[in-house]
């Protein structure tokens, strides 16, 4: 049986994650902030759903979860993000902000992978994924959203290093794009629904190999640009 760990799991894309992979009878490590409260699924009283209550960027936290753990993880998604301040212009800052934005989006998957990396080596295949966008990526020259553009650049760039780092351990590490998703974040108008993104995701998480590790994909499973 597959065992994953999906950060941020109290709504959006990881609740629809963690609704999926339940159903595809996997053991779920949820994590968010407080308790996981789902009403309609019911995800909270699954038997393989087991909650886990940490800030991402709280490294204390985070490393008391891990410790809490002895279960071997098969796959981690950092799904856990924030779409950054309200003045995020490269004219007009929020300094505080962009510092926030940069602990959630590039520091934290960072600090959850080296947490939980010991679990991983106990798996036998071994998988990290981390939710990015391709707002950040360096061939998309846009301006709008930039503490959230350039915390997603940074956080491709630690998760390629990070990839080369695991990959002599047979631990498989890849960036993805969720896809423009109707979630509080992506608003009504976005162009697919949490269900659709969190399916390609968990497709792409299931298929990944060392083969792809390194690599920066689309939520439907294509190769994106860095």
């Amino acid at each position: 049986m597959t065992t994953i760990l999906i950060t941020g799991t109290n709504r959006g894309i990881g609740l629809e994650m963690a609704r999926q992979a339940l159903a595809k009878g996997w053991t779920v490590y949820g994590s968010a902030r407080s308790a996981v409260t789902d009403p309609d699924a019911h995800i909270c009283e699954h038997p393989n759903f087991h909650d886990l209550v940490f800030d991402v960027t709280d490294r204390a936290a985070v490393r008391a979860a891990a410790a809490s753990l002895a279960t071997p993880i098969d796959i981690l998604i950092n799904n856990a993000g924030i779409i950054g301040p309200e003045r995020q212009s490269t004219l007009d800052m929020d300094f505080d902000g962009f510092a926030k934005a940069l602990a959630v989006n590039t520091l934290a998957p960072l600090a959850v992978a080296q947490a939980f990396l010991p679990h991983l080596q106990r798996s036998t295949n071994p998988r990290i994924l981390t939710v990015s966008s391709w707002m950040g990526s360096l061939s998309h020259a846009k301006s709008d959203r930039i503490a959230y553009r350039a915390s997603k650049a940074a956080v491709n760039k630690v998760m390629q290093g990070l990839a080369t780092d695991l990959e002599p351990m047979g631990v498989a590490v890849a960036m993805l794009h969720p896809g423009w998703v109707r979630t509080d974040m992506g608003g009504a108008g976005a162009d697919i629904d949490a269900a659709t993104s969190a399916g390609g995701i968990l497709n792409i998480a299931e298929g990944l190999t060392l083969e792809g590790t390194g690599q920066f994909y689309n939520w439907d499973g294509s190769s994106l640009v860095l």
